[in-house]
């Protein structure tokens, strides 16, 4: 009785200062969030990076992809950088994108994609995958792979930006998983 006098007061009080109670969008009747997955043997979701996935020389890890809805026809990653932000401005590092990976590879294998699959540029101009980098510190950097499920491929050239690859999957995308990776570089 007690906890529902509180609530009842909270919420009063709620309206009391705001005009009017908070309203929260609603899905859609019938809206279901897709469980798309993305794993790894590489290293555990939210793990540290090993060494050999590291740096500019580092390998492609091997991701699996399940549950994803049966409209899905590709995926795109985007890996990413959340610790940095450069040049005043809120953007971060591009490690690596990639996109038309088929929907029925399941995944992609250590070190390349599956054929078909667009390698986009990174930070660095260079097309391919680009490990972790993050200096020697007092804490990790967030690396953080993004697996987008797409209903149609996409009509993009290996020179797109990380802007035009976003812009391209509007409308198009049916679910979303991502995998974390944290990894610091070794003291000299």
């Amino acid at each position: 009785m007690r906890t529902t006098i509180l609530k009842a007061a909270a919420g009063l009080l709620l309206v009391a200062t705001l005009g009017a109670a908070p309203t929260f969008a609603q899905p859609p009747p019938g809206f279901v969030l897709p469980p798309l997955l993305m794993q790894s043997t590489a290293f555990e979701d939210g793990g540290i990076v090993p060494q050999k996935y590291a740096g500019r020389g580092g390998v492609q890890p091997a991701f699996t992809f399940s549950n994803a809805p049966d409209s899905t026809q590709t995926y795109a990653i985007i890996l990413h950088d959340l610790d940095v932000a450069l040049m005043g401005g809120t953007g971060d590092v591009l490690h690596w994108m990639a996109w038309n990976i088929p929907a029925a590879a399941k995944g992609i294998p250590e070190g390349k994609l599956p054929e078909g699959s667009v390698n986009g540029k990174n930070i660095t101009g260079q097309p391919g995958y680009m490990g972790p980098g993050a200096p020697a510190g007092p804490r990790y950097h967030h690396y953080v792979f993004e697996l987008y499920a797409l209903n149609a491929k996409l009509d993009l050239p290996d020179t797109a930006t990380r802007e035009q690859l976003i812009a391209a999957m509007q409308g198009k995308t049916v679910a979303k998983a991502a995998y974390v990776g944290r990894f610091k570089g070794m003291p000299q």
